[in-house]
Order: structure tokens, then sequence, then C-alpha cells
């Protein structure tokens, strides 16, 4: 476990502003949930990504979108490495965040690209199906099979980093576990940035965070899994990456702010690995906001976990 330094000025200041902005949004959007129907709801989370098209990536960053089935996916990668349609040395294969309701290619171009950069390779923004349309189950289905046509593409398993953030950083950690379920070969590394690991709330409604998170309610988890996720009432425990046996999964980062309400996920995560021997570096950054990568412009704090995202990454397929 590493803790970073005090958290920058920046951050201490985004602690605040996110929590009576966004907080107070995704508050609101908790109350509502518990009464309005689903589909109403959760459609209401689709719409962050159209106005997300301003966050375009940084410059001298390559685009190109492909459709995978059902659903799409677009590479992004610095115009200083070769064209992964025609070069296939190493991936980063990435899933958005967004609690399976909201976010994707839009929402998450930038901040993708920026760590594909700091990585020195190219990088796989994934658009899973999610919430109404498309079960957790199926969401699963889209992330194996992105990993299937990185495969089919040429690209050697132990040169595939699987990433991503909040939602996403689970569900990379749930398509490792479906390779070794379904007989696949194993990615090379696992890095997850504020990973929702745990549909199950308990262990979250009692940790402190669960009132400190600068703008993350654990209602809206809540809720997620109570009108979207479970069937009958019931939640399959195997759909939680934390209650599976990590025996046998590659190398992990796991990069945490110490506020989160997701911590506990973090936490767990990390014992599921030091339980099967798996090397893993659980970060946890002072008082930063979840995703906080994200405000990366803005923040030195942010700056320097994509900095060591990417040296991880590096370290991996060097």
């Amino acid at each position: 476990m590493e803790r970073s330094n005090p958290a920058s000025i920046g951050t201490r200041i985004a602690h605040p502003l996110l929590r009576g902005t966004v907080g107070l949004g995704l508050a609101s959007l908790g109350r509502i949930g518990g009464y309005r129907p689903l589909e109403q709801v959760f459609r209401l989370g689709r719409l962050i990504d159209l106005p997300a098209v301003a966050l375009v990536p940084p410059n001298g960053t390559e685009r190109r979108t492909v459709q995978l089935g059902t659903f799409r996916a677009e590479w992004l990668w610095n115009n200083n490495l070769a064209d992964p349609r025609r070069r296939q040395d190493s991936a980063l294969l990435y899933f958005h965040g967004g609690g399976y309701i909201s976010g994707g290619l839009n929402t998450h171009r930038r901040l993708v690209a920026k760590i594909g950069r700091a990585s020195w390779m190219p990088a796989l923004n994934v658009d899973y199906r999610q919430l109404p349309s498309a079960h957790f189950t199926e969401t699963l289905d889209d992330a194996v099979d992105s990993y299937e046509y990185l495969l089919e593409q040429g690209f050697q398993p132990e040169r595939i980093i699987v990433s991503g953030d909040s939602a996403g950083g689970g569900l990379a950690f749930r398509l490792a576990l479906a390779t070794r379920e379904r007989g696949l070969p194993m990615p090379g590394g696992i890095s997850a940035i504020s990973p929702w690991a745990d549909f199950d709330s308990t262990t979250r409604n009692a940790h402190p965070n669960r009132h400190r998170d600068s703008y993350i309610p654990t209602r809206v988890l809540d809720i997620i899994v109570r009108r979207g996720l479970a069937r009958d009432g019931q939640l399959d425990p195997t759909w939680s990456p934390v209650n599976h046996d990590f025996t046998g999964l590659p190398p992990v980062l796991i990069q945490v702010g110490s506020t989160e309400c997701l911590l506990p996920d973090a936490e767990m995560l990390t014992r599921r690995c030091v339980q099967a021997n798996v090397p893993v570096r659980l970060q946890i950054w002072d008082r930063a906001p979840h995703v906080h990568h994200a405000g990366s412009d803005l923040l030195a704090d942010a700056r320097a976990a994509i900095r060591d995202l990417g040296q991880f990454h590096r370290q991996i397929v060097a």
C-alpha cells in the first residue's frame, strides 16, 4: 500500500466544489431514482455523453472508430506511435466509468488518450452496453468481446493491459476473471481507478467514507443495484469481482482517493490479490475526489496519478 503526499491546494479546493455541485446533483438523482420509473432515470445518465463531445483529446491524438457487434469502441493513439490497426505491439483496453448507466466514448476520450500517451501505447476505449437496455451480464460479454477482438487482431495477451475507472475498474477485474472462466489467455496486467467492485453495499455503508466522499452518494449505487442489476430482488455474488479467487491474475495497480466511498472496494480487491499471491500496488491519494484523473488539466495530483499508471503499464510490457 502506498499513500500519496498531502493533497495539493487544487485537490483540496476541488473537494468542496464538487460536493456543492456534482454531489448535490447526484444526491437529487438518488432521491428521484427511488420513485421514478427505472427507464426514465437511467436514460438520463446516457444524455451526459452528448455534450461531452467538447472534451477533445490532446493535440497529436489519432482516433478511429471500431464497430464490435452491438457496441462501439475507438482507437486512440499518439501520432508518434504506429497505427494499432497495422502494428500490433501493445494495447490498453479501457472501460469507462459511470455506474453502468452513464458515460461513453465522449466523456472519457480525453482521459483515455492521456493515459495511453503516458503508457506509450494505443488505447481501445470501449462503449459497452449499459442499463437499462442491457444487464451487467451482457456488459461483461461486451468486455470479453473487446478483449477477443484485440487477440484476433494479433495482440499478444501478455502485452494487453485491461484498465478502467469506477464501474469500468470493476469491469476490468471481472473481465480478467472471465478470461480464466472461458479458457482465454490472461492479459498482462490490470489497472483500476476507484473501482466499483462489490454490488453488495453492506461494507461501504458501514465505512466512514460513506459521509466523506466529495460527490458520490452511496444511495445512488444502491439504487442502481436494487432497481437495475438485481433480478427478482436477488444479486448473483459472482457478478462482483471481490467474491472470486484471484489465483492466476496478472500484476495489479489500484488507485483510489482516501475519502472515497469506494475505498472499501479497493481494499477488498487488494486483499483478494494478496490472498492469491498476485503482485498488487494500492495507491491511496490524499483527499482525491472520485476519478480525480479527469481533472489533470488543473490538478497536479491527477497528472502524477496518470504518470504512475503509465509507468506501471510500461513496466508490464517491457
